[in-house]
C-alpha cells in the first residue's frame, strides 16, 4: 500500500533548498518582473518565490531600492557592447537606442531607473563603453564624463515616459488646439503646429541623441580645482 498523495511529510525528506545567493536572489526578481511587473518586485514577494522569509534576503541586498538597481544592472547585460565599424556618433547613438529599447519593455523599471545608481558589472560595462566611444571622437574627458549622464539620463527619461501614455484622443485633443490657434496670438506656434508634433518616436529619439552628442562635442565643462568634486 503506499501512502496517500496528501500524507504529510516531514521536513527531513524534503529536498533540501538551494543556497540564497545575490545572483539567484537577483534572477528570481528579474522573472518577477517579466511576469508580474516591476510593482510585484518586493522582499516580500520574492521570499515568497524563493520559500524563505523576508528577513533573510536582507543579507544580500539592503532594501526594494537596492533590489530595483541590481535587476536593472542585469538587464542591462542584454544592452551588449558597441557595434563595430562605423562613425563614432553612429556607433553612440546605436548603444544608446538598445539601452532605451531595452527600458522600453519595462516602462516602470524606466521610471525607477531615473533616481536608481546601479553599480554592478553591467551598468560599469556601458559607462566604459560610453566613454570609449566620445574617446574615439576626441571628446574632451570632463565634457564627457558629463555627457555619460545627460546621455543615459534623457534615454531613461523619454522611455519613464511611456509609463503612462497620452491616449490618441489627448494627442488629437492638442492636434486640434494648435490647429485652432491665431497667428495674431501665437504666431510661432501657429507656423510651427504641425512640426511641434511631426515625426515618428524613433526619428525624434535619433535627433535628440545626434543634437545632445553634437552639444557634449562643443561645450565646455566650468573649471573646477584639480580633485574638486563639490
Amino acid at each position: 500500500m503506499t501512502d496517500r498523495p496528501d500524507t504529510p511529510r516531514s521536513r527531513r525528506e524534503r529536498p533540501a533548498k538551494p543556497a540564497l545567493t545575490r545572483e539567484g536572489i537577483v534572477a528570481a526578481a528579474v522573472a518577477i518582473l517579466r511576469a508580474e511587473g516591476l510593482g510585484k518586485v518586493t522582499m516580500r514577494r520574492l521570499a515568497q518565490e524563493l520559500d524563505t522569509g523576508p528577513a533573510s534576503l536582507y543579507v544580500y541586498v539592503r532594501n526594494t531600492a537596492e533590489l530595483h538597481a541590481a535587476v536593472l544592472d542585469e538587464l542591462l547585460g542584454t544592452v551588449g557592447p558597441a557595434p563595430a565599424g562605423g562613425d563614432w556618433r553612429e556607433r553612440l547613438e546605436r548603444v544608446l537606442t538598445a539601452y532605451t529599447a531595452m527600458l522600453f519593455e519595462h516602462p516602470t523599471l524606466a521610471r525607477s531607473a531615473l533616481t536608481a545608481r546601479p553599480s554592478g558589472p553591467h551598468y560599469l560595462n556601458l559607462i566604459e563603453t560610453l566613454l570609449a566611444l566620445l574617446d574615439e571622437g576626441g571628446v574632451p574627458p570632463a565634457q564627457a564624463a558629463w555627457g555619460v549622464d545627460l546621455l543615459l539620463q534623457h534615454a531613461t527619461a523619454t522611455a519613464a515616459e511611456h509609463v503612462e501614455e497620452a491616449s490618441e484622443e489627448d494627442w488629437d485633443a492638442l492636434r486640434r488646439t494648435l490647429a485652432g490657434l491665431s497667428d495674431r496670438t501665437h504666431p510661432r506656434i501657429a507656423a510651427l503646429g504641425g512640426a511641434l508634433l511631426a515625426g515618428a518616436p524613433e526619428e525624434r529619439l535619433s535627433w535628440a541623441f545626434r543634437a545632445l552628442i553634437a552639444g557634449i562635442e562643443r561645450t565646455a565643462v566650468p573649471d573646477r580645482p584639480q580633485g574638486d568634486t563639490t
